[in-house]
């Protein structure tokens, strides 16, 4: 069963800071789906099972960006 985490993301201000973020944290093992907004700083990460929070943070920091989970 799929689950979604969310996350709160500073930093981001247009569609190429989301596809920064996409793409780091697409790459954490376990991950089948993000959906990033940087109008609203919110960042779902979906996987098959939970994901550590430290590597999606770790990923977004890789990025540039900020995230704590919200």
């Amino acid at each position: 069963m799929a689950t979604t985490t969310e996350y709160q993301v500073t930093g981001m201000t247009c569609g190429h800071c989301e596809g920064s973020v996409r793409a780091e944290v697409s790459q954490v093992p376990g991950v089948t789906g993000v959906e990033v907004s940087a109008q609203t700083g919110q960042l779902a990460v979906t996987s098959e099972q939970p994901v550590e929070d430290a590597a999606v943070i770790a990923a977004v920091d890789e990025a540039g960006y900020t995230a704590v989970r919200s």
